[in-house]
């Protein structure tokens, strides 16, 4: 292994992720070399860490290596695997488009929660096919403190429970994840989000995102506000025929999100890439002791 290993730094919408470029799958990253990454002050900082594989140098790609050239090999900031992650699959496609590994229009993304369909736009905009929600039967309650809330259980390629509450400080300090029954509803965790009306088809949330705490935004998230919303709004595209669009703020900026009569969901929002640089192999070394 070179004793330098290259990485950038990009966010979605104030979702942070630190980048490894690896083509051939030839880094090491074991789940004490992802935390190390991702700390914030003794690290390089990020909500999570995007590994940028070829598909058919990951075995757990290799499957979907006919549709999809690049697999995003995602980890949440402390280290554990996730099956998807919105934002970051927008920041992963356009770090592809910088690296000149393919150009501005439609490219297929493969992940863990399957191959994700994406449009790189003129105006720097990023638009992912998310696919279809699930509803898990059985109803879900979320806490915080003393006040508890009935929750949308949605999954969008990995577990959500969706709390409209009158206000967002009502969801604490999220430094924690809220407790949530029954327990066998989410036997390997939860992202929590709590959400306010802010307008007609326009919400805001905060989010306790599953391995990482409070962040700025979560992509799978939004989607599932969106179409929790589009239920308890009897919008339902399936029922009425007709796309539902919500406009999803969350603290680090704006997402839209559509879901279609097919069940079909796009989300649309920002990419940006802040930094490049090295990382030294020794530290990183180190930092795993």
């Amino acid at each position: 292994m070179s004793t330098r290993i290259a990485f950038l730094k990009g966010h979605g919408t104030e979702n942070d992720f630190v980048i490894i470029p690896d083509p051939e799958n030839a880094i090491d990253l074991p789940p004490t070399a992802v935390a190390a990454l991702c700390d914030r002050r003794a690290g390089i900082g990020g909500d999570g860490l995007l590994h940028v594989v070829r598909s058919a140098a990951h075995p757990e790609a290799k499957a979907m290596a006919a549709e999809a050239e690049w697999f995003m090999d995602y980890r949440n900031g402390d280290g554990s695997i996730a099956e998807m992650c919105g934002n970051g699959v927008r920041v992963f496609a356009h770090y592809l488009q910088r690296a000149g590994y393919v150009a501005e229009g439609d490219i297929a993304v493969a992940t863990r929660g399957g191959v994700k369909s994406v449009h790189l736009s003129k105006d720097g905009d990023v638009t992912v096919g998310m696919g279809k929600a699930l509803f898990p039967e059985g109803d879900v309650t979320v806490s915080v403190g003393e006040h508890s809330w009935p929750a949308h259980n949605v999954n969008m390629g990995n577990p959500h429970a969706v709390a409209f509450v009158e206000d967002l400080a009502q969801a604490g300090d999220l430094f924690t994840p809220p407790p949530f029954s029954p327990a066998s509803a989410y036997p390997d965790g939860v992202n929590v989000e709590f959400v306010v009306d802010r307008g007609p088809r326009h919400v805001a949330l905060r989010v306790h995102e599953r391995g990482a705490g409070e962040t700025r935004s979560c992509g799978t998230g939004a989607c599932a506000v969106a179409v929790a919303a589009a239920r308890r709004d009897d919008a339902d595209p399936a029922v009425t025929g007709t796309p539902a669009t919500y406009t999803v703020d969350v603290p680090g900026g704006r997402l839209v999100i559509t879901e279609r009569p097919d069940g079909e969901i796009e989300m649309t929002g920002p990419a940006v890439i802040v930094a490049e640089g090295e990382i030294d192999a020794e530290w990183l070394d180190a930092a795993q002791r």
